[in-house]
């Protein structure tokens, strides 16, 4: 991989769209704030003041245009479709190539933390023959890859990173982790094109299991199915909105940043600290980083991904033709799966039920960095 493919990439920053963004939150109407325990009917009131007052006078955009731009980045085109990829190259002799997908409302701005950790373990206090070579594309009109011509589903995208690491990228054999929307291209991967594939971790099912095919369910699962259900009835309110109506919800989005903030906000805290009224344990410099790839890039093409989820839960035929591993936030917005559940589906290499919230890379930076190197590298040395 010494030569990259596609066109070399810099954000740079857009000082009228800075100044757009400025006058609209200085300018937020704020809603009363609703009967119930903070963050318990949504993201509060005073928290979204506070927002506001940091996003004016402290939050540095130029700031993280820099960060952003420490990085190798290239845009793509794959298929007709442009995408952005965030690249740095390992160390030593035979870093193993890792290509990592987030979901919504996360970004690459999840990895940006780990992914020198990750690329060059020696600098960290670690062993160079650790070292990955970390590939992060964009999701199509997320991050800032722009959005596609016509929603396009996991398998398609799943298309499009096999065809970005095979062709594009030259490499002969890589491994996949996937959080989120990124589980299910992640295994989209595995189910569909192994042929490189060495293995892949994700942090859920990347699909529903099959209880049609295989043993009985057993008294585990079925407690597992029961509480699933439970968390969809309270938790996927924003789900229905966002795979039936998502062109109504991105006027509001795409209209207004503070808007845009409490809608995405609201799940780093509901996905990480579930059930207490404690703020997001992010900063909002942090959290506001993420906020603003959305805002460039728009609202709409970031909802369409639910139009599919219904197919997404569709139980998979058979078993993924590489070794699946698995690290399962215990506390995550539905339920932990059992193992016996991913076994119905894939060859299980590794399972733990670790201390990580939904957005490991950055609730838990450490744990991600390790597990990433002691499930996945053994498989690609297989």
């Amino acid at each position: 991989m010494q030569v990259l493919p596609g066109t070399p990439f810099r954000l740079e920053t857009d000082a009228a769209m800075l100044a757009d963004v400025k006058r609209r939150v200085q300018a937020a109407r704020f809603p009363a704030q609703q009967a119930g325990a903070d963050w318990e009917t949504g993201t509060p009131l005073g928290y979204m003041r506070r927002l506001r007052d940091y996003w004016l006078n402290d939050f540095d955009w130029n700031g993280w245009v820099e960060r952003i731009n420490s990085f190798e980045q290239r845009m793509v085109e794959v298929n007709g479709q442009r995408i952005h990829v965030l690249i740095e190259q390992g160390s030593g002799t035979k870093p193993v190539p890792l290509v990592m997908t987030p979901g919504w409302p996360g970004s690459f701005i999840e990895f940006i933390d780990i992914i020198d950790r990750l690329a060059h373990p020696e600098r960290h206090g670690g062993d160079i023959n650790g070292a990955f070579t970390v590939i992060v594309p964009s999701l199509p009109g997320y991050g800032l890859s722009p959005a596609p011509a016509k929603p396009l589903n996991p398998q398609d995208i799943a298309k499009l990173w096999s065809t970005l690491m095979t062709d594009m990228f030259d490499v002969e054999q890589y491994v996949a982790y996937g959080s989120d929307w990124g589980s299910l291209v992640t295994a989209a991967l595995a189910f569909e094109f192994p042929e490189r594939l060495s293995g892949i971790m994700m942090t859920a099912s990347g699909g529903s299991p099959d209880f049609a095919a295989g043993p009985p369910i057993t008294p585990e699962e079925q407690d597992w199915l029961e509480k699933f259900r439970i968390a969809m009835r309270r938790e996927a309110g924003y789900q229905a909105i966002q795979g039936t109506k998502p062109q109504t919800l991105a006027y509001a989005q795409t209209d207004s940043p503070i808007g845009l903030a409490a809608w995405i906000i609201e799940k780093f805290q509901g996905w990480t600290v579930p059930g207490t009224d404690q703020d997001p344990p992010f900063s909002m410099d942090l959290l506001l980083a993420n906020v603003m790839l959305y805002w460039i890039n728009g609202s709409l093409a970031p909802s369409w991904l639910y139009i599919f989820l219904e197919d997404a839960r569709g139980p998979r035929q058979g078993k993924a033709k590489v070794p699946a591993a698995f690290m399962i936030p215990p506390h995550d917005l539905f339920p932990p799966i059992p193992r016996s559940c991913l076994e119905r589906s894939y060859d299980v290499s590794d399972y733990t039920l670790a201390g990580i919230g939904h957005f490991p890379g950055m609730d838990s930076p450490d744990r991600l960095v390790a597990e990433l190197r002691r499930m996945l590298r053994p498989l690609a040395q297989r």
